[in-house]
């Protein structure tokens, strides 16, 4: 983008036209290190004492220039990092041509850079503006934490954003010994009071998963080998790479047993207590994939944790044995462990200048555990449950880390699109004149990820399974096995409001769900929730799901989808969330049946079937419970509804494109032709399969 000329006047501006500046103006001598610049005259954005002067000793002393950025000019980089931190103006005084002054503020204007002064823990930017005046050079000065510039300009620079993961029941379940035998007596206890012969042998069938693994992890602690299948497993040593500063040389025994998913492990190599068996999530393998496919960084990789250090470092080498998304360097810095009981928190995760919150996605299994700050940037998967329900990962057609990965995909999606669109174009257009609410609004992961409503009532009113991994205090107590209660989730009742009102969008949906056959099943966060969702926004329509629970002796779940307040999808399932799903799926069949029978007349296709009538002419469906979904619509002609409903069809650009968006990069999107059913009444009707 063409930006104006830093030193000549700008088109269709008068030479002499300023701003009234906001405070009285003090001159101040300006130094790059200890050669002098010239004077500027620095005006405060806010009057009184508010609008103090952040230099000390009245001069301005810049001690040297940030990076340069490639496509970002560092207005637009430091209004993302520090929004409206924008401190004072400065002008400068008369110089002589090619002054000392005048080239550094070409180079920084040019080249994307600014001048930084240094107080304390606090970085001043001076950004060189392009100015009414001509030929005087002028800058913004914006205040950030130290170091967080330097690390954003690459990141924004790459497309690049931060994740941050928890371990334990989000990516793995770990167990000892001591947590096996535990979590098998408090099993037994619960089968000696329970009746029902259903929950009976489900929670035998869990026993029995956990006996056998836990004979594995015995067989490992006494011989370092395992007999699996019949066939005997030894131990491979595998030494630890020591991370900068640390000399110690470090060699564990493991095992992998890449058809179990799991892995056996020693914390402390000298203590065969501390052996531990891991199950890694499926799927982990695919998101790992997607964040450094093809060489391409998409995101900065952290961890944070309440496990034990030495614990959470060992369980990172296994899920990234080749230090791909973390290196050996960063590594210390970026497996954040937080005491048991206290609040997670992206500041503590960034705490020495990484990256900032508004730029980083959380996955976790509990909410809660954040700081209420940082709980609109939490995606919540459901808790991993291996031994409680074994196929529940595989049973749905997108395993939970696959939709994480589709998440993050799109939050990055999201972010860079308001980024380039929006904030980029409008910081171009930018003067020195212009003022502090001028600034355009920068973006946030938090807008492009589903809010939890806290209100909604848990899906599930079984006992929830107990914890299958380690709790953090368990594991600093050398994986001292002590099970606990885990947190039940809660999912989604209707979409965010206006950016305006800074509430994120979060995607998640209900815990795992007891089943007549004794397993379980656990329902993920479902695409056709996640794209009603986005048409709605797109169409500046609300969407929401109401649910009712019916009083007859077999517990049903009924959730209605409401489109601007009207009905246009039901589902009925034995869980919420089961029901959810399944109002959403109708619901966007619907769309697409309406889409296309207002799409026919405008491609001159004649609907003959004009008998049935919208009961509201909204250009959305009316549901007929009694019809179990089946519903009828007719196009009023000439009427007003109607001129809104083909603004509704010119928005479908909009709702292809973001159905595009939400597939994985590099995959392809195919619209074909589907046999159209002979038997229907609509002669002239198309259809189309995604």
């Amino acid at each position: 983008m063409l930006r104006p000329s830093p030193l000549l006047p700008v088109p269709g501006a008068s030479a002499s036209a300023t701003a009234a500046p906001p405070g009285r103006a003090a001159s101040m001598r300006m130094f790059h290190g200890d050669v002098f610049l010239g004077e500027a005259d620095v005006f405060p954005i806010k009057p009184g004492p508010e609008g103090a002067l952040p230099f000390p000793s009245n001069e301005i002393r810049i001690s040297h220039l940030s990076p340069a950025s490639e496509r970002c000019p560092p207005l637009a980089i430091l209004q993302t990092i520090a929004p409206f931190s924008v401190r004072c103006k400065l002008q400068a005084r008369p110089l002589p041509p090619h002054s000392s002054l005048h080239r550094l503020y070409l180079t920084c204007f040019n080249e994307y850079k600014s001048a930084v002064v240094v107080v304390g823990d606090e970085e001043l930017h001076l950004v060189a503006m392009p100015s009414k005046v001509e030929k005087v050079p002028c800058f913004w000065c914006c205040s950030v934490r130290a170091g967080l510039y330097a690390a954003s300009v690459g990141m924004l620079n790459l497309r690049c954003l931060a994740i941050v993961f928890d371990l334990d029941e989000t990516l793995i379940v770990a167990n000892t010994m001591r947590s096996f035998e535990s979590r098998i007596e408090m099993l037994s206890r619960r089968m000696d009071i329970e009746d029902d012969p259903v929950r009976v042998a489900g929670m035998s069938a869990e026993i029995k998963r956990y006996i056998e693994d836990r004979e594995l992890l015995k067989e490992f602690i006494d011989t370092d080998t395992v007999t699996d299948n019949g066939r005997i497993v030894g131990t491979q040593k595998e030494e630890v790479q020591p991370m900068p500063g640390v000399q110690e040389r470090l060699v564990r025994p493991v095992i992998r047993l890449p058809e179990r998913n799991a892995i056996l492990t020693r914390i402390n190599p000298e203590i065969r207590d501390t052996s531990v068996f891991v199950k890694l999530r499926p799927a982990w393998e695919d998101l790992r994939s997607y964040l450094t496919a093809k060489g391409r960084k998409r995101f900065e990789v952290y961890v944070c944790t309440m496990a034990e250090r030495d614990y959470a470092l060992e369980i990172w080498r296994l899920l990234d044995p080749e230090a791909n998304l973390i290196s050996l360097n960063n590594l210390s810095d970026r497996v954040v462990c937080v005491k048991a009981g206290s609040k997670k928190s992206l500041q503590h995760v960034f705490r020495e200048g990484g990256c900032h919150p508004k730029m980083a996605m959380v996955i976790d299994d509990r909410l809660q555990v954040w700081d209420e700050k940082d709980q609109h940037r939490v995606h919540v998967v459901p808790a991993y449950a291996p031994y409680y329900a074994p196929q529940a990962e595989m049973a749905n057609a997108v395993p939970v880390l696959c939709v994480a990965r589709n998440v993050a995909c799109n939050v990055r999606g999201g972010f860079f699109r308001e980024f380039d669109e929006n904030l980029l174009k409008k910081v171009f257009e930018l003067l020195y004149e212009n003022e502090l609410l001028d600034l355009p609004y920068a973006p946030d992961v938090g807008d492009y990820l589903v809010s939890e409503d806290p209100n909604f009532p848990p899906s599930n009113k079984d006992p929830a399974p107990i914890p299958e991994g380690m709790s953090g205090t368990e594991v600093e107590k050398r994986l001292n096995g002590r099970a606990y209660q885990g947190d039940q989730k809660q999912i989604s009742s209707s979409i965010r409001p206006s950016d305006d009102a800074r509430v994120a969008i979060r995607g998640t949906l209900g815990s795992s769900n007891v089943q007549p056959n004794g397993g379980s099943m656990a329902i993920v966060p479902s695409l056709f929730v996640t794209v009603l969702q986005e048409i709605g926004r797109l169409c500046n329509s609300k969407v929401e799901f109401r649910s009712t629970v019916s009083t007859s002796k077999i517990t049903q779940f009924s959730v209605e989808v409401l489109f601007s307040n009207e009905k246009i999808g039901n589902g009925i399932g034995k869980t919420r969330d089961e029901a959810q799903v399944q109002a959403a799926e109708k619901a966007l069949q619907n769309l697409q049946s309406n889409y296309l029978s207002y799409v026919a007349p405008i491609a001159g296709v004649l609907n003959k079937d004009t008998s049935k009538s919208s009961r509201n002419g909204n250009g959305f469906l009316e549901d007929d419970l009694d019809s179990d979904g089946d519903t009828a619509m007719q196009e009023p002609s000439g009427s007003k509804s109607e001129q809104k409903d083909h603004s509704n069809v010119d928005r479908l650009p909009s709702v292809l494109s973001l159905i595009r968006e939400l597939c994985l990069e590099d995959q392809h999107v195919v619209f074909r032709d589907q046999v159209r059913n002979p038997g229907s009444a609509t002669n002239e009707e198309y259809h189309f399969q995604l």
